[in-house]
């Protein structure tokens, strides 16, 4: 077990960005497949492409820091029928090399458990007004682990990620149980494609310009990149957060811990779980 420790003023000066689309049937089932269907990508199972929700430098919304590892903020300003949904991820913290500007090489330095929490607001004109609405509207584990490399049989390949929701004393499974290696673009093939969208993806439809971003937060030496939520139980579609409500995500070594045991850690009958990293809010 190779815990990285990552200080808070390390992801306050990142970009965060996460990947659209990277889990077959994600989208279909977050209701945003309409906001994709005039972006085309260069095959079927191909991600849709990136969007950021944390930009330091702006002084627009994206610009206040949305990480945290302990509660996601519920929105305000939404009525009590809000459509908000965790998803489920593995994130990996990434150095970045430029050349004149543009991103040259993305080093993995570190992955963990995400919760890419976002509003289903219909009609948004970009992904990233759904997904930063304050301070602790993201979520985070304080639980990186190591992450020498992206190639196969990394680090990350033996990794699942598990998620569920704790509601009125019930636990219910809310992301489906799903390996890392299922995502759709993976290894180098998901860092290359990370790579040429940093530097040429252009302001359309749900879309922004990365390198406009980049430039406007003086190219960052790390990003921070979610790579896709899992596909969600039927309570999980079906069912929206709340006030109240507990979310945990596991993104867990599956060659040294069983779904079983990880649903004994929730259950607070296994006090620990082998190289794994966690994160569990609560929605305030």
């Amino acid at each position: 077990m190779s815990y990285f420790p990552i200080e808070k003023s390390t992801l306050q000066n990142i970009v965060g960005f996460g990947v659209a689309g990277n889990f077959a049937g994600h989208l279909e089932q977050a209701g945003e497949t309409p906001d994709f269907v005039n972006v085309k990508t260069i095959s079927a199972n191909a991600p849709k492409g990136i969007f950021p929700y944390y930009i330091k430098t702006s002084d627009k919304q994206l610009g206040e820091y949305p990480l945290c590892s302990k509660e996601i903020h519920y929105p305000k300003n939404l009525s009590d029928d809000a459509h908000l949904q965790a998803e489920p991820e593995a994130c990996v913290l990434f150095d970045v090399s430029y050349d004149n500007g543009l991103v040259t090489q993305l080093t993995p330095k570190a992955f963990a458990a995400f919760n890419d929490c976002s509003i289903r607001k219909p009609g948004a004109k970009k992904i990233s007004e759904k997904k930063n609405w304050g301070a602790s509207t993201k979520g985070v584990s304080e639980n990186f682990i190591e992450l020498n490399s992206f190639k196969p049989d990394c680090e990350l390949d033996t990794f699942r990620i598990a998620s569920f929701l704790k509601r009125d004393g019930e636990i219910h499974a809310y992301g489906k149980d799903s390996s890392v290696l299922t995502y759709s673009y993976f290894h180098e093939q998901l860092s290359d494609w990370i790579i040429e969208k940093l530097n040429h993806q252009q302001d359309f439809g749900p879309l922004e310009n990365l390198h406009q971003i980049l430039q406007q937060a003086e190219y960052p030496a790390q990003i921070l990149v979610s790579l896709g939520a899992t596909t969600y139980t039927e309570f999980g579609e079906t069912v929206f957060l709340q006030p109240g409500d507990e979310v945990a995500i596991y993104v867990y070594d599956a060659s040294l811990n069983t779904a079983d045991e990880v649903y004994a850690h929730l259950t607070g009958k296994l006090t620990e779980l082998k190289n794994s990293s966690i994160l569990q809010q609560k929605i305030v």
